[in-house]
């Protein structure tokens, strides 16, 4: 065993650190379009083309984009990204979990899995929290504008993510190192040391897996919606998360609270296990 256990928070983006999705912060404005315009468009493409959401909404970026003459280099989506709001207490959560684990003696971490785009996020004030963001991008070519997606993550292939943090492969294009057997004692971070924090049904998968492994699944909610209420109390009795919280990542929220808590627990856990070890 480490000698200090890692514990990594992984969250989904869209709804769970932000309000709405990334899209609607300054990219459907710019090619003229309202929200419920573009994700009706978007939903039609894969309807009609019995397609995956996440593919058909990168294609309608991609289209909307060059019929507005918007080139979209990575400079350009991290400038949208800038908009993007983020929940009250989001840009300090990191600084006060770290600051909390460490004092009890371990390593926290924090990962992105998300069917948002890598690109987008890179682009927010917190991008340099995460030690790896898992989500959708594009290709790009010589002149550095975006030609065709290059990872496109629906709330299956989220799972895969779990995975690789859980022996912690950072690579997105591996499936050779993921796939073979490791002795429980060698993975980097056990299940059991994973928070995974989501807002709704794309994210039951991730969720149902961290919570069925030993760890520990948050659903979190917007408080100024009530069908977002409704489903993080679903999912709670329906036994796909542990705990449900308001969209609030301040110091005196119940967010912090519930994550300082489990902090605490796995570091007994770990206490204990040591000892059954020593002689």
């Amino acid at each position: 065993m480490r000698n200090i256990p890692i514990v990594a928070l992984i969250y989904d983006f869209d709804g769970t650190l932000s309000p709405g999705n990334m899209q609607e912060f300054g990219f459907i404005q710019a090619i003229g379009k309202k929200p419920g315009e573009f994700w009706q468009e978007s939903d039609e493409i894969a309807i009609g083309q019995d397609a995956s959401n996440i593919l058909s909404y990168m294609k309608l970026m991609f289209d909307e984009a060059r019929e507005a003459g918007i080139k979209l280099r990575r400079s350009d989506f991290k400038k949208f990204g800038k908009s993007i709001e983020l929940f009250d207490g989001v840009k300090d959560w990191f600084r006060l979990v770290n600051a909390y684990g460490r004092s009890k003696g371990v390593k926290v971490e924090h990962y992105i899995n998300s069917s948002g785009l890598a690109e987008m996020i890179e682009g927010t004030p917190i991008a340099k929290e995460f030690k790896r963001i898992f989500a959708c991008s594009f290709l790009y070519n010589k002149a550095g504008e975006a030609e065709w997606p290059g990872v496109a993550v629906d709330y299956t292939a989220k799972t895969q993510f779990l995975f690789k943090i859980n022996k912690g492969i950072l690579s997105i294009r591996d499936n050779k190192l993921v796939n073979e057997s490791q002795a429980e004692e060698n993975k980097r971070i056990p299940f059991p040391h994973m928070i995974y924090f989501g807002d709704g049904e794309t994210d039951v998968p991730c969720m149902k897996i961290v919570k069925m492994f030993g760890g520990h699944s948050i659903a979190v909610y917007n408080q100024k919606n009530i069908h977002k209420k409704d489903v993080a109390k679903t999912l709670f009795k329906q036994g796909r998360v542990n705990f449900i919280t308001p969209a609030v990542y301040t110091k005196d929220s119940r967010t912090y609270r519930i994550v300082c808590a489990i902090i605490d627990k796995i570091k007994a856990d770990y206490s204990l296990a040591l000892l059954a070890r020593s002689k």
